[in-house]
């Protein structure tokens, strides 16, 4: 044999040899997949371990007043292992499996006790040892699962698994939703308290320690967490519920009445900044309104004629004019063909102060363009003293960037047109809450403070950090003119455009109407006419506890500050005025003894005593038996004694429904009713003998 005869026989048969053995390493990974592949992932599986992080239960958010807002209440996920310690053995299992399934059926009814049987036994045969239940169960049902066969073996060993989860709840559903806000997997920063205290709500994720099991489902290795969770802390606001629920409910009427787009309602505790509510609703099909947006934060618009309160307190505070200083209100036409004039025709020529009242776009346009057009720093110098071209800095996030010009930064400012029309509202992006602290800075005597939405954080109810308002200026203006400005605002009510709606002869109210035309984004002002009326001040004007701005924004028919948002403004003010005592004024004090003890309705004696005591009132006679009846007396009401006694109709007259039912009910009678209010006669005199089952009319008025 020749060298290369000799040579290629070696290379084909290391050839054959490489070839072989990649036969013989191919067919032993068919074999490993196919044939042993379901053992291999078994045991892959079983040995695989990771650890979990478990959510802590979120912190809850209260209002002013201890009131629930939003809180987190478990749910679970009901799982079940098949092969758990305590229903391995098949005999118990069969014997129960019947008896688990009708109790399920009964308990969901979403399946019959036929359809469980058969799911538990064909996961029972196929090994499932992680076998879906239920979802979404809360803690009471868990607790009666927990008793049917096979799960009442124990706790782990009867095969049920519990996995926690935290579902966030609002008590007073819609009832200030936006503000309190959300937090959710979805969303990558939060809306509202939810969102800007996550840090505090959220709480300390726990940890626990996973096994994945055959089919790559994970369970827990220890009953318990290796790392427990630390719950979140709580916030408390200062959303008032009776306040908020005020304010959505007057605002969601006008709204529909008016047919408008959107609308906001704000109310601040005068002295201390915190919002009481806030109430934001848009048009989402007729008749129908929803919280979809903040426009109270982030609502960014010309403010119109709400804005006037600001140029007065420029022009006064520089003595440019007085409020008896007069003006005309005819048109003012600007260079460049411009002209601007009152939707309501002139007054012809009047004061200042019966200009502002009247809201003439005329007068204040004369005046600011007449003093500053010269020197229009001199003016918005005034606007950004007062902060109206900052962020306010609130507690919540989504707060709008105001847009106030000056000529020197603002390519758009116009020497012909800008300054004239900022002068009554327009020419710049200002949010309601923004004019609300403007004006609230009024009824504070100067001082203009951020509002705040957060008084407080507690952990185990043990405060852990508290909130006061950030003062923004200590005085936006002097004395004097703070006390011309209060009766400019007054004199809007009592005498101006708000005297027809807000006007309320039991109280004082200060406030300015305001209407303004929005611009369309791509058109202007020249699209079609929309409007956005609005109305904003504070009350009780003498002593101002709150402020307050209705902002209702494309109303159809009417759309006048005073017609549109005044009425809004009015029904929560007046429905807070008469709910808080604190803010009467002049009240006058009677002083009752004995003698003129205000009549109550006959009934239990025990109840009546009670609430006179809280009253510090004392009855003519004390009644020593369960029940009583009045006597009207030359002084006063008196009351006797009742004692029912059996066989002997009892004397009901005067009583209330609930008590003279209760008598009449014990001495065996049946009762015909007719009417409502208290008992003012029975067809059965008082003091007759009666049988068991006798019918007995009696009448309320």
């Amino acid at each position: 044999m020749n060298i290369r005869a000799n040579i290629l026989l070696r290379v084909y048969l290391a050839f054959g040899l490489i070839v072989l053995f990649a036969l013989a390493v191919f067919a032993k990974l068919c074999d490993v997949q196919f044939r042993q592949g379901h053992k291999w992932v078994a045991m892959a599986d079983s040995l695989s371990t990771k650890e979990f992080e478990i959510e802590a239960t979120r912190g809850n958010i209260y209002s002013v007043d201890g009131s629930l807002l939003a809180t987190s209440v478990p749910e679970y996920e009901l799982r079940m292992d098949m092969f758990a310690g305590g229903i391995q053995d098949d005999k118990l299992f069969n014997s129960k499996v019947d008896s688990l399934a009708m109790k399920l059926a009964d308990f969901f009814k979403d399946k019959s006790a036929k359809d469980y049987s058969r799911y538990l036994r064909t996961a029972r045969q196929d090994s499932v040892r992680y076998l879906l239940i239920k979802r979404k169960v809360s803690y009471q049902d868990l607790k009666v699962i927990r008793t049917f066969p096979l799960y009442n073996v124990g706790k782990y060993s009867g095969g049920l698994m519990a996995i926690q989860k935290n579902r966030r709840i609002l008590p007073f559903k819609a009832l200030a939703a936006r503000t309190i806000g959300y937090k959710n997997e979805n969303v990558k920063n939060g809306v509202g308290l939810e969102g800007a205290y996550g840090n505090y709500i959220n709480g300390e994720t726990g940890r626990r320690l996973m096994q994945r099991i055959s089919g790559g489902v994970w369970i827990p290795v220890n009953s318990d967490a290796e790392v427990a969770p630390k719950d979140g802390a709580d916030i408390i606001s200062t959303i008032d519920v009776n306040i908020q629920d005020l304010a959505q409910s007057a605002l969601e009427k006008q709204l529909i009445k008016s047919q408008a787009h959107h609308g906001c309602v704000i109310v601040m505790e005068v002295e201390t900044g915190e919002i009481r509510a806030v109430a934001n609703f848009t048009k989402v099909e007729e008749g129908v309104y929803k919280e979809q947006f903040n426009y109270a934060i982030a609502g960014n618009q010309d403010p119109g004629s709400t804005f006037k309160l600001a140029s007065y307190m420029a022009l006064l505070e520089d003595k440019k004019v007085d409020t008896n200083t007069l003006i005309g209100t005819e048109n003012y036409r600007l260079p460049g063909g411009h002209t601007i004039k009152d939707s309501h025709g002139s007054i012809g020529v009047v004061t200042v102060k019966k200009a502002f009242e009247q809201s003439s776009n005329s007068a204040i346009a004369q005046l600011v363009n007449n003093n500053y057009r010269d020197n229009p720093m001199q003016f918005t110098d005034h606007l950004y003293n007062w902060h109206l071209n900052e962020l306010t800095g609130l507690q919540i996030p989504g707060e709008a960037k105001p847009v106030v010009k000056n000529p020197k930064t603002f390519k758009s400012w116009n020497k012909n047109m800008t300054l004239p029309q900022m002068a009554y509202g327009y020419e710049m992006q200002l949010t309601p809450l923004k004019m609300l602290t403007l004006y609230n800075s009024i009824a504070n005597n100067g001082k203009m403070i951020a509002p705040i939405f957060v008084r407080e954080i507690r952990r185990l109810g043990n405060p852990i950090e508290q909130f006061k308002a950030k003062v923004m200026n200590e005085k936006v203006c002097s004395d004097v003119t703070l006390s011309k400005l209060k009766a400019m605002l007054e004199g809007v009510v009592n005498n101006g455009s708000g005297k027809q709606i807000v006007y309320n002869p039991l109280y004082k109210i200060a406030g300015k109407t305001g209407t303004a035309q929005v611009a369309d984004a791509n058109l202007g002002y020249k699209a079609k006419r929309q409007y956005q009326a609005s109305f904003v001040g504070y009350f009780p004007a003498d002593k101002p506890k709150y402020s307050m701005i209705v902002v209702i924004n494309d109303p159809k028919g009417a759309y006048y500050g005073a017609l549109v948002s005044g009425p809004v403004f009015r029904e929560v003010a007046d429905r807070i005025y008469a709910s808080d005592v604190n803010m009467y004024n002049k009240v006058e004090e009677r002083f009752v003894g004995n003698t003129i003890a205000p009549e109550a309705k006959a009934g239990q004696s025990k109840a009546t005593k009670k609430v006179y005591n809280a009253f510090g009132i004392k009855a003519l006679y004390a009644a020593k038996s369960d029940y009583f009846n009045s006597i009207d007396t030359n002084n006063g009401v008196a009351y006797e004694e009742s004692n029912p006694v059996k066989g002997v109709m009892p004397n009901v007259n005067g009583m209330g429904l609930k008590d003279a039912m209760y008598l009449l009910g014990n001495a065996g009678l049946k009762a015909r009713v007719k009417g409502s209010g208290k008992v003012v006669s029975q067809s059965i005199q008082a003091g007759s003998r009666i049988g068991k089952g006798l019918m007995v009319d009696i009448l309320l008025q």
